[in-house]
């Protein structure tokens, strides 16, 4: 298949969002590029991708691979002063020609390869998607066993499900849920990737296929809302599902459970005398227009003992962990074009305010500090743990 042309390749841009148009807008101030994170390492950071563009320079952004370091942080987009929507359009864009060229590293590859194949990333298999809850402590129940209306479905994702420290937040999570009265249920083996990094990395067709699995899976089955502990999932449900014809309430963990904050407060007994920093998810900030910075914020401070404190870049300037874009596939091939990573500069950062502890809200998250913790020389200096884990720890003494 032919590569299109520029003109081709900025029409595509602007039907791919509804202010897509808005790239005609670029004031070429360099804004984006200098808050974009792998910037400094990239041929084409945005504004020099539309720069090319205008100036016919085809042929050396598709001679490039360096679009792969984008970890679509929405960076970007949020602080353009013309509002054109560079992650969702233009880089997302590139990304699929890039794909149809037969330009992808070979990291990614394997990782959408496993998608397409086993409904997950990972390469795990779907008949034991659910083995996590076994021993968690508490019941949880698998919708297609249960087959009762329940107040939450609650979409336990890839990482959720099958990496071993992250399933330790599920658990965690299960009883809260649990200790609330909240009756949930999970998909289990019906459940698929969300697929929003998929499509983040330009894989539009195979978020499709993902998403309409899970689609009917979910129709199967009587609900009020989705509940998910990953804002890349939330991102899906609330923007891209409704695209396919599927839009219910969803809720991250943070929110559902600081709606119900007077519940909690009475189960926070046991104190956690640790001087805390929270970590931003750019997919519950700075990609959704509901900008969920406060409710995280309120659920840490509501326990007790515990000592709140910021980083310089919180909320909407928080540092991507990296793992976006389909970056958490892309570690190898970032240290080879950037000689950095991202989630050092955090664990820096985190250290410099004097946190005992780093807290996160996303599964990506938990393991990429934990080995930046690592890589930095900083073990048993910092301690990384998703807010959901510190509530348990308040409320079970674990």
């Amino acid at each position: 298949m032919a590569a299109p042309t520029p003109h081709e390749f900025l029409e595509k841009v602007i039907h791919a969002t509804a202010d897509g148009t808005h790239i005609r807008r670029c004031l070429q101030c360099g804004t984006c590029s200098g808050v974009c994170p792998h910037g400094f390492a990239m041929d084409y950071p945005p504004r020099s991708l539309i720069a090319a563009l205008r100036a016919d320079d085809w042929y050396g952004v598709l001679e490039s691979d360096t679009i792969w370091l984008c970890v679509s942080c929405f960076a970007c987009a949020s602080v353009c002063p013309q509002r054109i929507p560079l992650t969702r359009g233009l880089l997302c864009t590139l990304k699929t020609e890039m794909l149809v060229g037969g330009s992808i590293p070979q990291e990614l590859q394997t990782a959408l390869g496993n998608s397409r194949r086993y409904g997950n990333a990972l390469g795990e298999s779907p008949r034991k998607r659910a083995d996590w809850a076994k021993d968690a402590g508490v019941p949880v129940p698998v919708m297609a066993n249960h087959r009762e209306p329940v107040e939450v479905l609650w979409f336990v994702g890839d990482y959720g499900s099958y990496h071993p420290r992250v399933q330790q937040v599920s658990k965690a999570l299960a009883r809260i849920f649990h200790a609330l009265g909240v009756t949930f249920g999970i998909l289990g083996p019906e459940e698929n990737s969300d697929g929003d990094t998929q499509a983040f990395t330009g894989e539009w067709g195979l978020f499709e296929l993902l998403a309409r699995k899970n689609v009917t899976a979910m129709k199967k089955y009587s609900f009020g809302q989705i509940v998910t502990g990953d804002p890349h999932a939330f991102n899906a449900f609330k923007h891209e599902y409704p695209r396919l014809g599927f839009e219910r309430p969803v809720q991250h963990y943070t929110q559902f459970l600081t709606d119900r904050i007077g519940q909690l407060l009475p189960l926070l007994r046991k104190p956690v005398p640790k001087r805390v920093t929270y970590h931003d998810p750019c997919y519950l900030g700075r990609a959704n227009d509901n900008n969920v910075y406060e409710e995280p914020r309120q659920l840490l401070k509501a326990i007790p003992g515990l000592e709140l404190v910021e980083m310089g870049h919180n909320r909407a300037l928080s540092l991507c962990c990296g793992g976006g874009g389909g970056g958490m596939w892309l570690d190898g091939f970032v240290w080879e074009k950037a000689h950095t990573r991202t989630t050092e500069w955090r664990v820096k950062e985190a250290l410099a305010v004097g946190a005992d502890i780093l807290a996160v809200a996303c599964p990506y998250e938990t393991p990429r500090f934990e080995d930046a913790v690592k890589s930095t020389g900083n073990e048993g200096k910092l301690l990384v743990r998703d807010v959901a884990e510190l509530l348990a720890e308040s409320m079970f003494g674990e």
